[in-house]
């Protein structure tokens, strides 16, 4: 039987690890009712930046992770892994499985060479940054069903000649 959470962490004979403080942060949220741009507003940043932080893709600031810590009642050595450098990339497989992560997956394959012709013809043999990188998610409301619209910036980046 998998314990929850918190019951987990509490009997760990191990350090705590990034990942649970990832699961600590997914259950306090569930448990408390907390949305995105709640916690944003507390950390400082935006509901898209906080998310990927506190699912462990993006490095705090000491008082980001306080802010964190304090809204989740976070042991010390949580507030301290969110402040390390995460290893990046989330994806349990290669190829995802869960619907949604996998449209967007689908959404690459169907659609990244037509990204590539035309941001090469835009502006040349380089590529968009996810380091130097904002993104928005709204809902828009339609009478044939609410509408996703994610908007993407990222610094363009060319390659060198060496």
């Amino acid at each position: 039987m998998k314990r929850e959470p918190e019951t987990a962490l509490a009997t760990l004979a191990r350090p705590m690890k990034r990942e649970d403080v990832t699961d600590l942060i997914v259950f306090r949220k569930m448990k408390s009712g907390i949305k995105w741009p709640e916690i944003a507003k507390k950390v400082g940043a935006s509901k898209e930046w906080t998310a990927a932080a506190c699912l462990g893709q993006m490095q705090m600031t000491k008082k980001q992770a306080e802010a964190v810590g304090k809204l989740f009642d976070l042991p010390e050595e949580a507030v301290m892994l969110l402040q390390t450098v995460p290893y990046k990339g989330s994806l349990p497989t290669a190829v995802p499985t869960d619907p949604l992560v996998y449209r967007f997956y689908e959404l690459v394959n169907v659609y990244g060479t037509t990204f590539k012709a035309l941001i090469h013809e835009e502006f040349g043999d380089g590529i968009m940054s996810a380091i130097d990188f904002d993104m928005d998610l709204t809902r828009l409301p339609n009478e044939k069903g609410d509408r996703v619209k994610i908007v993407m910036s990222g610094k363009y980046l060319q390659y060198k000649t060496y």
